[in-house]
């Protein structure tokens, strides 16, 4: 099929440029297998129920969770068809991701819509091999994907809704990890609040640099439509905004599950520092959060705030009691 033939000029021949035709690798890169790296916020969910609830150190635990996160990324690969699927209209309007597989013609929308439902039944059956409680929190991961994606809700398109509605699935992750492990204590929800939190404050972030870099007002709010209400004042204030509320609210777990995660607070605020000032560079990575590991001052300060975390959170400190002392008991 021929999408242009331009008049013959001085008795030239017709040039002929073909249209795109779908293909199979152009469905597989709308899953975004490049993004499964996300996922890793599942972990944290994990470690916390195993530091609360270490009854659940078994020989079912790899197992579930092998299983369980490869339940997630097929979810979050449907979520991300979607994603293409929708957005491919919008993505013509940006000068990068117009290039992208469905909006340059390489994706066969009847059959996108296909894979969409194909990857979420799959996921919903290996999840369904965890427990209830998973396959419940991927039943609300894939709604979230819906409610963000999907006319006439189409959260994305909504000023701060945007953001708070994408975001939700870092709680979500961390409830598949906690879930997991198959305790059977409550997850904090001071902790799901800060990860909440901590989400926004990444994507307020994202939508800043991808503002800046496009650097056109009208043609960032045909690319995004919550742009036409954005500027980089009302995002940056966001960003504070995010921010404060999920220290706050990770020093209420902290203060009521482990005091011992105080000594951290330092190396959260670096890695937060750190991200919030990569959005100043052009064409920044973190618009692209699966190119973040091109960033070394960026990964050195996540391995080590991370190993330190995770340390903390099976280390007893009595002395902190004495220095932090407590109305109430922990």
């Amino acid at each position: 099929m021929l999408s242009q033939v331009d008049a013959p000029l001085d008795g030239i021949a017709p040039s002929i440029t073909p249209k795109p035709r779908p293909t199979l690798w152009a469905h597989v890169q709308i899953a975004r297998m490049d993004h499964w790296v996300k996922n890793v916020f599942v972990l944290p969910g994990v470690i916390v129920a195993l530091s609360l609830d270490r009854s659940q150190w078994n020989g079912d635990l790899i197992r579930n969770f092998l299983v369980g996160l490869l339940a997630v990324c097929l979810v979050t690969s449907s979520n991300y068809v979607i994603n293409e699927i929708l957005d491919a209209p919008y993505d013509r309007q940006h000068p990068v991701k117009r290039h992208r597989p469905v909006p340059s013609g390489k994706v066969s929308l009847r059959w996108g819509y296909v894979q969409w439902i194909v990857l979420m039944l799959v996921g919903m059956i290996v999840a369904a091999q965890v427990s209830v409680p998973f396959l419940a929190t991927m039943l609300a991961l894939w709604f979230m994907g819906c409610v963000y994606n999907i006319p006439p809700v189409r959260s994305k398109d909504v000023p701060y809704l945007d953001v708070l509605s994408e975001a939700v699935n870092n709680p979500l992750r961390m409830l598949a990890g906690w879930y997991i492990t198959q305790t059977t204590l409550l997850p904090p929800i001071s902790l799901l609040m800060s990860y909440w939190m901590v989400g926004c404050y990444f994507m307020a972030i994202k939508r800043f640099a991808e503002y800046r870099d496009i650097g056109n007002p009208i043609r960032s709010g045909n690319y995004r439509r919550s742009f036409k209400f954005y500027n980089e004042t009302r995002l940056l204030v966001s960003i504070m905004f995010y921010a404060t509320h999920a220290m706050l609210f990770f020093g209420a777990f902290i203060i009521r599950y482990k005091l011992e995660l105080i000594l951290s607070f330092p190396l959260v605020a670096l890695v937060m520092a750190i991200y919030l000032m990569l959005s100043f560079e052009r064409d920044s990575s973190v618009q692209r959060p699966e190119k973040l590991h091109r960033s070394p001052s960026l990964m050195a300060s996540v391995i080590v705030c991370w190993v330190v975390m995770m340390t903390l959170m099976f280390c007893e400190m009595p002395a902190l009691d004495e220095l932090f002392p407590l109305s109430v008991s922990r």
